[in-house]
């Protein structure tokens, strides 16, 4: 590794300074986490932390998250950095001293991780203003964790009015700590999430031939569907349909008239998640008419594929070797997970770096959404300081 700028070694100081306050601030968002549209206490709290670095916040005429900007010395162009602040409806198992009490529900997906890492960037920045030759938005997104999603109502209300580059992180679990993971062009997938309402006609389990079995034609209808993955999708554009929740029916002996499936969509191409929802719609249409039942299908949100620009990723590289080294930067496999940072990827140039969060000797190797999911705090100062460092030089190169 060659020898460190004087800036790099501002930049590890205070990374190195702030971390003992990242830990105070991601485990008191841990244990009062708030799910999608619901982080009304996580915000009043992070606009407060905020507020005492002396920055404004604005709310974006939205009920939870917010924006907040450090403008430098300079005039130039405006980089943006995002942060998910909700939870999930999960009930933790982790039996940490500092584990959710709002029961029931949890950051089991490191969304608190994140948020105490840009509170850090926040205040790094704030102490290297004289070294910034532009600006910088930092973006509190809710509702990350159901579609549609927090970050189109945010778009559209115009946080990325003037932004030249946007900076993402998500931990993982599978990656060391002290690690990161890129990966440029498509990186994760697109979701469609779906419900299928299944009608048919009830009555006395011992008479089926007067009846129409929506239980029976909800069988047939998931069976079917994942025929779309094997036998009407290229076998080489991952594809995955899955069922997460199924519920009707009312007693052993009433044959059911009403079938309610919560189902999801995943893909690594634009083209098949605009075809595969109309394969659903038309394999489902067919069966239930052929049993006498009816379908209704409703989209309950769709977030895109997401697509790292290389020139981002390229600075985030750069950078995170010159501070740690090169030899800490892997290349991450695409995945069928989605994530609605891909919608600010569609309207600017960005990416999204892995934050590798494992340690086995804490325990901390638990898959995102696992009610025993716990991270490495260590993580923090990695993340924080290469944030930092790719903001900066990200400014720079766009002043060019």
């Amino acid at each position: 590794m060659m020898a460190q700028t004087e800036l790099e070694k501002k930049i590890l100081k205070y990374s190195s300074e702030i971390l003992s306050q990242q830990i105070k601030w991601r485990r008191y968002l841990h244990q009062y986490p708030e799910i999608s549209n619901e982080e009304f206490e996580t915000t009043k709290y992070l606009i407060s932390e905020i507020k005492k670095l002396s920055l404004k916040v604005k709310t974006n005429n939205q009920p939870t998250g917010f924006t907040t900007e450090i403008i430098g010395d300079v005039k130039g162009p405006l980089v943006a950095v995002r942060t998910d602040i909700d939870a999930l409806p999960i009930l933790e198992q982790t039996n940490l001293a500092f584990q959710s009490k709002n029961k029931g529900c949890m950051h089991a997906c490191g969304h608190d991780m994140h948020m105490a890492t840009i509170l850090g960037v926040v205040s790094v920045l704030r102490k290297l203003k004289s070294e910034l030759n532009g600006s910088v938005r930092f973006l509190f997104q809710p509702s990350e964790e159901m579609p549609p999603g927090g970050a189109i109502p945010m778009i559209e209300n115009g946080v990325l009015d003037s932004v030249q580059m946007i900076f993402g992180l998500h931990v993982d679990p599978h990656l060391k700590t002290g690690k990161i993971g890129l990966r440029d062009g498509v990186t994760m997938g697109s979701v469609t999430d779906f419900d299928l309402v299944i009608r048919g006609r009830a009555g006395h389990a011992a008479r089926p031939h007067h009846t129409v079995d929506a239980i029976a034609t909800a069988a047939e209808v998931i069976e079917s569907l994942q025929k779309i993955v094997s036998r009407e999708v290229d076998p080489i554009d991952p594809v995955v349909i899955t069922f997460g929740q199924i519920s009707g029916g009312y007693a052993r002996n009433v044959i059911c008239d009403k079938v309610h499936l919560v189902g999801t969509i995943r893909t690594l191409s634009p083209q098949a998640s605009r075809e595969v929802p109309k394969k659903v719609k038309r394999i489902a249409q067919a069966i239930c008419k052929a049993r006498g039942a009816t379908v209704e299908m409703k989209i309950k949100g769709e977030y895109p594929v997401l697509v790292n620009d290389a020139d981002t990723n390229n600075i985030i590289r750069e950078n995170y070797g010159s501070l740690f080294g090169k030899k800490y930067i892997e290349e991450t496999a695409q995945v069928l997970g989605g994530e609605d940072f891909a919608c600010y990827l569609e309207q600017t140039k960005g990416a999204m770096f892995r934050l590798g969060v494992m340690n086995k000797k804490i325990k901390a190797d638990k898959p995102w959404h696992s009610p025993k999911f716990i991270v490495d705090e260590q993580a923090l100062h990695y993340g924080t300081a290469v944030i930092v460092a790719s903001v900066i030089d990200a400014i720079n190169k766009l002043s060019k």
